[in-house]
């Protein structure tokens, strides 16, 4: 599994860093990034994909259901 976050439509509401710190985070431009292995993927967009560690699939799956901007997307 894999994620990543559109920053184009993501509202900062920091949701996603909330239900899953390993995985997702805010940056200083107010916006939720993806994280892998502890570092942010930068760009963001599709260009930020990464992987999703075993044990995470179930938080990520919950913060995508949550997110406000619907803005974040898997790739199975």
């Amino acid at each position: 599994m894999k994620v990543w976050i559109d920053q184009k439509a993501c509202t900062g509401d920091g949701l996603c860093e909330d239900l899953c710190p390993a995985m997702f985070t805010l940056r200083d431009d107010g916006l939720a990034y993806v994280k892998e292995a502890d570092v942010v993927r930068i760009p963001g967009g599709s260009a930020g994909l990464a992987a999703v560690p075993a044990g995470l699939e179930d938080a990520v799956r919950d913060a995508q259901d949550q997110c406000a901007g619907e803005c974040i997307f898997i790739e199975e």
